[in-house]
C-alpha cells in the first residue's frame, strides 16, 4: 500500500523526539523535519520566509496531523499551519503525544486542544469539527502505530471544510 502524504504540525522544541517516533512508524510520507539550526535560521529570515517554507512543505499533502504536546496549542506557527490547512481544504486531525516517552524529557503533561483556540466566522470552534485522538498511557505508541493510517483515511474521507 502506498504511503499517505501528510504534513506534521508540532512544537519543535518540546516534542521533536516524540514526533520522530511517529515518523519511524513508517506508513506515512511526512515532510522532512528541519534541523534545529535550519529552523532557527529560517525564523530569523522573517515571517514571509517561514510562511513560504510551510506552503512548500504542505503542498501536495493530503492531511495535516497536529501532534499535540504540552504547549502545542500556544505555538503561533502551529496556529498558522492549522488555519492554512483548513483554508486549503486539507484533512485535519490531532493526536495527543504526551504519553510518548521522550529520551531527554520523559513524558509530558497533556496539552490543550489547539483546535479550541480557532473558530470559523460563524463562531464554531474547529474542535467541534476536527477529531483529536488521545492514545492510552499504557500503550500510546502501539495504539498510534496500529490506528494512525485509519485515522488519516477517515479524516480525508470526512473532511469538514
Amino acid at each position: 500500500m502506498a504511503k499517505i502524504p501528510v504534513f506534521y504540525s508540532f512544537h519543535f522544541d518540546n516534542d521533536v523526539m516524540r514526533v520522530q517516533q511517529i515518523r519511524n512508524i513508517g506508513i506515512l510520507e511526512g515532510n522532512s523535519p528541519a534541523s534545529p539550526n535550519d529552523w532557527e535560521r529560517l525564523k530569523r529570515t522573517g515571517e514571509t520566509a517561514v510562511e513560504r517554507w510551510i506552503e512548500d512543505n504542505m503542498k501536495y499533502k493530503r492531511c495535516v496531523i497536529v501532534l499535540i504536546g504540552s504547549d502545542t496549542a500556544n505555538r503561533p506557527w502551529v496556529k498558522y499551519e492549522i488555519k492554512k490547512a483548513w483554508n486549503d481544504q486539507r484533512a485535519l486531525l490531532g493526536i495527543y503525544i504526551h504519553n510518548l516517552k521522550c529520551p531527554r524529557n520523559g513524558f509530558s503533561k497533556k496539552g490543550k486542544n489547539p483546535f479550541d483556540e480557532l473558530q470559523l466566522e460563524s463562531g464554531t470552534k474547529l474542535s467541534s469539527l476536527v477529531t483529536c485522538y488521545d492514545p492510552s498511557p499504557l500503550n500510546a505508541y502501539d495504539e498510534i502505530a496500529k490506528n494512525v493510517e485509519n485515522w488519516i483515511r477517515w479524516a480525508i474521507k470526512n473532511k469538514q471544510n
